[in-house]
Protein backbone atom coordinates (compact mmCIF):
# COMPACT_ATOMS: atom_id res chain seq x y z
CA UNK A 1 0.00 0.00 0.00
CA UNK A 2 3.12 2.52 0.64
CA UNK A 3 3.57 2.15 -2.85
CA UNK A 4 0.94 3.80 -3.92
CA UNK A 5 2.07 7.14 -2.39
CA UNK A 6 6.24 6.47 -3.11
CA UNK A 7 5.65 5.83 -6.93
CA UNK A 8 4.30 9.27 -7.34
CA UNK A 9 6.71 10.71 -5.41
CA UNK A 10 9.23 9.41 -6.88
CA UNK A 11 7.96 9.88 -10.48
CA UNK A 12 7.71 13.79 -9.43
CA UNK A 13 11.40 14.01 -8.66
CA UNK A 14 12.76 12.18 -11.84
CA UNK A 15 10.76 14.85 -13.39
CA UNK A 16 12.27 18.01 -11.43
CA UNK A 17 15.70 16.67 -11.94
CA UNK A 18 15.31 15.94 -14.90
CA UNK A 19 14.07 19.36 -15.89
CA UNK A 20 16.06 22.02 -13.78
CA UNK A 21 14.99 25.17 -15.21
CA UNK A 22 11.93 26.79 -13.10
CA UNK A 23 10.02 27.84 -16.25
CA UNK A 24 10.12 24.97 -17.86
CA UNK A 25 8.95 22.75 -14.78
CA UNK A 26 6.36 25.24 -13.90
CA UNK A 27 4.78 24.85 -17.16
CA UNK A 28 4.57 21.33 -17.21
CA UNK A 29 3.38 20.51 -13.54
CA UNK A 30 -0.10 21.29 -14.16
CA UNK A 31 -0.67 18.76 -16.95
CA UNK A 32 1.59 16.38 -14.42
CA UNK A 33 -0.29 16.24 -11.73
CA UNK A 34 -3.85 16.02 -14.20
CA UNK A 35 -1.88 13.07 -15.13
CA UNK A 36 -1.02 11.77 -12.26
CA UNK A 37 -4.29 11.56 -10.43
CA UNK A 38 -6.02 9.94 -13.56
CA UNK A 39 -3.15 7.50 -13.65
CA UNK A 40 -3.01 6.42 -10.32
CA UNK A 41 -6.24 6.76 -9.36
CA UNK A 42 -7.43 4.38 -12.40
CA UNK A 43 -5.15 2.17 -11.49
CA UNK A 44 -5.63 1.90 -7.71
CA UNK A 45 -9.23 1.77 -8.13
CA UNK A 46 -9.14 -0.65 -10.73
CA UNK A 47 -7.34 -3.49 -9.37
CA UNK A 48 -8.94 -2.34 -5.86
CA UNK A 49 -12.58 -3.10 -7.48
CA UNK A 50 -11.20 -6.44 -9.33
CA UNK A 51 -10.04 -7.96 -6.03
CA UNK A 52 -13.29 -7.15 -4.53
CA UNK A 53 -14.68 -8.76 -7.51
CA UNK A 54 -12.84 -11.76 -6.99
CA UNK A 55 -13.01 -12.29 -3.38
CA UNK A 56 -17.41 -12.54 -3.66
CA UNK A 57 -17.77 -9.26 -1.76
CA UNK A 58 -19.28 -7.88 -4.84
CA UNK A 59 -21.47 -10.89 -5.13
CA UNK A 60 -22.76 -10.60 -1.55
CA UNK A 61 -23.38 -6.82 -2.25
CA UNK A 62 -25.03 -7.26 -5.60
CA UNK A 63 -27.22 -9.96 -3.60
CA UNK A 64 -28.73 -7.09 -0.87
CA UNK A 65 -31.54 -4.67 -1.67
CA UNK A 66 -29.12 -1.89 -2.67
CA UNK A 67 -29.16 -0.79 -6.77
CA UNK A 68 -25.93 -1.09 -8.55
CA UNK A 69 -25.82 2.56 -9.22
CA UNK A 70 -25.29 2.35 -5.25
CA UNK A 71 -22.90 -0.11 -4.94
CA UNK A 72 -21.03 2.42 -7.36
CA UNK A 73 -21.37 5.54 -5.55
CA UNK A 74 -20.33 3.51 -2.26
CA UNK A 75 -17.09 1.92 -3.48
CA UNK A 76 -16.38 5.62 -5.24
CA UNK A 77 -16.22 6.96 -1.65
CA UNK A 78 -14.01 4.43 -0.24
CA UNK A 79 -11.60 4.55 -3.28
CA UNK A 80 -12.17 8.61 -3.01
CA UNK A 81 -10.30 9.03 0.13
CA UNK A 82 -7.03 6.70 -0.92
CA UNK A 83 -7.03 8.80 -4.20
CA UNK A 84 -7.44 12.30 -2.10
CA UNK A 85 -4.77 11.26 -0.19
CA UNK A 86 -2.40 10.54 -2.74
CA UNK A 87 -3.05 13.67 -4.94
CA UNK A 88 -3.02 16.00 -1.86
CA UNK A 89 0.51 14.60 -0.93
CA UNK A 90 1.84 14.92 -4.57
CA UNK A 91 0.31 18.44 -5.08
CA UNK A 92 2.11 19.59 -1.51
CA UNK A 93 5.36 17.75 -2.71
CA UNK A 94 5.10 19.63 -6.28
CA UNK A 95 4.30 22.67 -4.42
CA UNK A 96 6.15 22.93 -1.42
CA UNK A 97 9.59 20.11 -2.63
CA UNK A 98 9.79 20.70 -6.19
CA UNK A 99 9.54 24.78 -5.78
CA UNK A 100 6.79 24.72 -8.53
CA UNK A 101 5.99 28.45 -8.78
CA UNK A 102 1.62 29.01 -9.36
CA UNK A 103 -0.64 31.85 -9.38
CA UNK A 104 -3.67 30.97 -8.65
CA UNK A 105 -5.10 29.84 -4.75
CA UNK A 106 -3.92 26.46 -4.06
CA UNK A 107 -6.95 25.33 -2.68
CA UNK A 108 -8.59 26.30 -6.08
CA UNK A 109 -6.31 24.19 -7.65
CA UNK A 110 -7.11 21.06 -5.15
CA UNK A 111 -10.94 21.45 -6.04
CA UNK A 112 -9.68 20.96 -9.23
CA UNK A 113 -7.87 18.15 -8.72
CA UNK A 114 -10.15 16.47 -6.61
CA UNK A 115 -12.98 16.34 -9.99
CA UNK A 116 -10.53 15.06 -11.92
CA UNK A 117 -10.09 11.95 -8.95
CA UNK A 118 -13.84 11.49 -9.20
CA UNK A 119 -13.76 10.70 -12.69
CA UNK A 120 -10.90 8.83 -12.61
CA UNK A 121 -12.25 6.53 -9.77
CA UNK A 122 -15.22 6.23 -11.70
CA UNK A 123 -13.15 5.40 -15.16
CA UNK A 124 -11.00 2.55 -12.63
CA UNK A 125 -14.42 1.16 -11.63
CA UNK A 126 -15.64 1.37 -14.94
CA UNK A 127 -12.83 -0.34 -16.75
CA UNK A 128 -12.44 -2.85 -14.33
CA UNK A 129 -15.87 -4.68 -15.33
CA UNK A 130 -14.12 -6.29 -18.70
CA UNK A 131 -10.77 -7.26 -16.60
CA UNK A 132 -11.00 -10.81 -15.41
CA UNK A 133 -7.34 -10.32 -13.60
CA UNK A 134 -4.70 -7.71 -12.32
CA UNK A 135 -2.84 -8.07 -15.63
CA UNK A 136 -5.64 -7.84 -17.77
CA UNK A 137 -6.23 -4.43 -15.51
CA UNK A 138 -2.91 -2.98 -16.47
CA UNK A 139 -3.19 -3.77 -20.20
CA UNK A 140 -5.85 -1.52 -20.10
CA UNK A 141 -3.66 1.24 -19.71
CA UNK A 142 -2.10 1.13 -23.05
CA UNK A 143 -5.26 1.95 -24.62
CA UNK A 144 -7.11 4.04 -21.77
CA UNK A 145 -4.08 6.36 -20.44
CA UNK A 146 -1.39 6.72 -23.25
CA UNK A 147 -3.68 7.72 -25.99
CA UNK A 148 -4.81 10.44 -23.26
CA UNK A 149 -1.28 11.42 -22.61
CA UNK A 150 -0.70 12.35 -26.14
CA UNK A 151 -3.53 13.60 -26.82
CA UNK A 152 -4.16 16.08 -24.52
CA UNK A 153 -1.17 18.12 -24.30
CA UNK A 154 0.57 17.00 -21.89
CA UNK A 155 3.60 16.40 -24.30
CA UNK A 156 2.96 18.98 -26.68
CA UNK A 157 0.18 21.80 -27.23
CA UNK A 158 -2.84 20.68 -28.92
CA UNK A 159 -3.20 23.12 -31.66
CA UNK A 160 0.19 21.83 -32.83
CA UNK A 161 -1.31 18.59 -33.81
CA UNK A 162 -3.32 17.65 -37.33
CA UNK A 163 -6.72 18.39 -36.78
CA UNK A 164 -8.27 14.93 -36.84
CA UNK A 165 -6.35 14.44 -33.75
CA UNK A 166 -7.35 17.91 -32.38
CA UNK A 167 -11.23 16.40 -32.82
CA UNK A 168 -10.50 13.61 -30.70
CA UNK A 169 -8.22 15.81 -28.00
CA UNK A 170 -12.05 17.41 -27.41
CA UNK A 171 -13.76 14.13 -26.23
CA UNK A 172 -10.92 12.90 -23.87
CA UNK A 173 -11.15 14.16 -19.89
CA UNK A 174 -7.47 14.83 -19.51
CA UNK A 175 -7.24 16.86 -22.22
CA UNK A 176 -9.60 19.55 -19.86
CA UNK A 177 -8.20 18.23 -17.05
CA UNK A 178 -4.70 20.04 -18.29
CA UNK A 179 -6.20 22.88 -19.78
CA UNK A 180 -8.24 23.76 -16.54
CA UNK A 181 -4.84 23.33 -14.37
CA UNK A 182 -2.44 25.60 -16.34
CA UNK A 183 -5.29 28.13 -16.38
CA UNK A 184 -5.24 28.14 -12.67
CA UNK A 185 -1.73 27.32 -11.82
CA UNK A 186 -0.36 29.45 -15.03
CA UNK A 187 -2.30 32.07 -15.74
CA UNK A 188 -3.93 32.92 -12.24
CA UNK A 189 -7.45 32.46 -13.29
CA UNK A 190 -10.40 30.96 -10.81
CA UNK A 191 -12.49 28.16 -10.70
CA UNK A 192 -15.42 30.35 -12.67
CA UNK A 193 -13.12 30.96 -15.04
CA UNK A 194 -12.36 27.55 -16.28
CA UNK A 195 -16.38 26.42 -15.48
CA UNK A 196 -16.13 24.88 -19.09
CA UNK A 197 -13.73 22.48 -18.17
CA UNK A 198 -14.89 21.71 -14.73
CA UNK A 199 -18.84 21.20 -16.33
CA UNK A 200 -16.74 18.82 -19.08
CA UNK A 201 -14.80 16.94 -16.19
CA UNK A 202 -18.06 16.39 -13.83
CA UNK A 203 -20.18 15.31 -16.76
CA UNK A 204 -17.74 12.75 -17.58
CA UNK A 205 -17.76 11.19 -14.51
CA UNK A 206 -21.76 11.03 -13.85
CA UNK A 207 -21.43 9.71 -17.33
CA UNK A 208 -19.09 7.04 -16.52
CA UNK A 209 -20.76 6.32 -13.13
CA UNK A 210 -23.70 5.32 -14.97
CA UNK A 211 -21.86 3.23 -17.41
CA UNK A 212 -20.54 1.25 -14.31
CA UNK A 213 -23.51 0.72 -12.86
CA UNK A 214 -24.91 -0.35 -16.13
CA UNK A 215 -22.33 -2.98 -17.04
CA UNK A 216 -21.58 -4.18 -13.13
CA UNK A 217 -21.15 -7.86 -12.85
CA UNK A 218 -20.67 -10.34 -9.97
CA UNK A 219 -17.87 -12.38 -10.78
CA UNK A 220 -14.39 -11.45 -12.08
Amino acid sequence: MALIFIVPLVVMTLIGLSFPETTVLDYIAPALLATLALFFGFLLTGISFLRERSQGTLERLMASPVSRLDIVVGYLFGFFIFALVQTLIILLFTIYVLKVNYHGDLWQIFIFQVIVIVGAVNLGIFISTFARNEFQMVQFIPLIILPQVFLSGVLWPVEQMPDYLQWISKVLPLTYAVRGLRDIMLSGQNLIDVWIELAVLVGFAVLISILAAITLRRNA
